[in-house]
């Protein structure tokens, strides 16, 4: 197999950047697996990675990217053949093992998920992890009883990948869903996802007392820090909320009172280790009752790995909207 062009990240001299280069598929990391990879993605763990601006790499130099979607080239598992169409997102993909900007990935076969029916590469690069942590936040609000009958679930950060894909699916379970964001020239467009409405994340006052009226039967939250602990403070009995990022920061001021007085559950939320029984379950609920019905609208660009730097910078300043997809092989 010839050379192909991949995306690798060095640290050199205490400076963590990414370049573009060739590599060969015995330099990839190993594994039973190879991949002719057709797409990937970007997500905003990614743009840390790649740019250092967050500690997610644990080894360099290394291949970025934690999802890809593309066709089996070789496999020394006999439940996987030349030609299948397959995933590959989470575990230590792109974090701690080559990833997915790459024109091969190379990997172990636990890792591997048979891309589910009626569902192209290009389709789940779309989803990919922004979409499947959606689908993973909705199965832990099922097993905590949370339920569109306890009133407005409110999503924060709602003009990112993970906030566009939790208004069109839980809207699409019959929550009523408001759709909490600081872009304002997103509101159309999250109306048009299935929002029923939008608030201005510039007009909350987040300095109110420990406890605050009820307001949300649950959230979905991206956003991390102050607004995180607003969240606690503002949801009414036994409501869940889903604490899936913290763009906004890792920091949480709150006290024991929302939880012990009101029973608000605050769920943790990470794709990263998630069993693969639980993959296999999802990624067939994203391709039946959990599909996206506005991918069109969600996803707002196509590039490739030339564009990576710019997307990454453009991400990481808060000002990229929807998600952006890696066409990387035919």
């Amino acid at each position: 197999m010839t050379d192909f062009r991949v995306f690798r990240v060095y640290q050199e001299d205490g400076n963590i950047q990414g370049k573009l280069e060739y590599c060969n598929v015995e330099d990839l990391s190993p594994g039973e697996v190879v991949i002719n990879v057709a797409y990937s993605s970007v997500n905003y763990k990614d743009a840390l990675a790649a740019t250092g601006a967050g500690t997610i790499l644990r080894r360099f130099p290394l291949i970025a990217g934690i999802d890809a979607a593309g066709y089996v080239v070789s496999s020394e598992n006999k439940e996987l053949r030349e030609g299948d169409a397959v995933i590959v997102a989470g575990s230590d993909f792109g974090t701690n093992h080559d990833g997915g900007y790459a024109e091969y990935a190379r990997v172990p076969a636990e890792w591997v998920i048979p891309l589910p029916d009626g569902m192209s590469p290009k389709q789940a690069m779309s989803i990919g992890t922004a979409g499947f942590t959606v689908a993973l936040c909705v199965k832990r609000l099922e097993e905590n009883l949370q339920k569109p009958e306890h009133g407005p679930f409110v999503i924060t950060g709602a003009s990112g990948g993970v906030g566009n894909f939790a208004i069109d699916i839980l809207s699409g379970l019959d929550y009523e869903v408001v759709a909490l964001t600081a872009k304002k020239n997103e509101k159309d467009k999250l109306l048009a996802l299935g929002a029923s409405s939008v608030i201005d994340r510039n007009e909350i006052d987040l300095s109110g007392s420990a406890l605050e009226k009820g307001l949300w039967g649950g959230a979905i939250d991206n956003v991390g820090g102050d607004i995180l602990g607003w969240l606690t403070r503002t949801t009414r009995p036994w409501g869940n909320i889903a604490s899936v990022g913290m763009a906004g920061g890792s920091h949480l001021n709150t006290t024991v009172m929302p939880f012990i007085l009101r029973g608000v559950s605050l769920l943790g939320i990470t794709s990263s280790g998630c069993p693969t029984e639980i993959r296999h379950q999802l990624w067939h609920r994203l391709a039946t009752d959990l599909a996206p019905t506005h991918i069109d609208n969600i996803v707002s660009r196509v590039a490739g790995l030339d564009d990576l730097p710019e997307i990454f910078d453009t991400l990481l300043a808060g000002t990229s909207t929807g998600r952006t997809i890696i066409k990387i092989a035919e």
